[in-house]
């Protein structure tokens, strides 16, 4: 990504706030077949403030795709994001830019054994089942998920580095960044709610 310096986004809990309130993550390796890309959701472990470690698991054969374990890999968490219309900007300024959180995460996988890739199946599907009136768990039938879990491949990633960016509209005026949060807020073509929360969080 460009290194704007005052788009740099380097607090990590900062990072771990953006992977766990955005999980579905983009994996991409540059393997001896050439690059590989693939889409999973990612679950962050309970580490240290300044330890990022994700687990997740790829469907077979999507591991010997990746070559998982072989070397270091990127993955892509994508926050919020949206058009910025010179709408909202004052007269004079008619450049349109994009708002966004990302970060990209470093780090050579590990493989998981299987009971432990069990474990962490079960602990995702728990992690998104808990905001369900009636969660279901796989518990219910441990055989069968057992069974299913066979056809996935475990990985836990502790993040060596990152590089990420909290592309807020920072290098603009405080009544235009107002502007720009009320409009996002509305029911607007580019309204973006989600967008308009981190920005507000990030200008207090």
């Amino acid at each position: 990504m460009r290194r704007t310096p005052h788009f740099l986004l380097e607090d990590v809990a900062e990072v771990k706030r953006l992977i766990s309130e955005h999980p579905w993550a983009t994996i991409v390796s540059n393997t001896s077949e050439g690059l590989v890309a693939s889409h999973y959701p990612v679950v962050l472990e309970d580490t240290p403030d300044d330890v990022i470690s994700i687990v997740s698991h790829v469907g077979r054969p999507d591991e010997q795709a990746h070559e998982l374990g072989a070397h270091e890999i990127l993955v892509v968490i994508q926050g919020p994001h949206g058009y910025i219309s010179p709408n909202w900007y004052p007269a004079e300024q008619i450049v349109p830019t994009w708002n966004h959180v990302t970060a990209h995460l470093y780090g050579t996988p590990e493989i998981l054994s299987d009971d432990e890739n069990f474990r962490v199946l079960r602990e995702l599907v728990d992690h998104f089942e808990k905001r369900m009136p009636e969660p279901v768990s796989l518990d219910l039938d441990e055989e069968g998920s057992r069974r299913a879990a066979k056809g996935t491949v475990g990985i836990r990633l502790r993040v060596t580095s990152f590089d990420a960016r909290a592309k807020l509209s920072q290098n603009k005026a405080p009544e235009v960044v107002a502007r720009i949060i009320e409009a996002l807020d509305g029911d607007g073509a580019y309204a973006s709610p989600a967008l308009a929360d981190v920005m507000r969080r990030l200008h207090r």
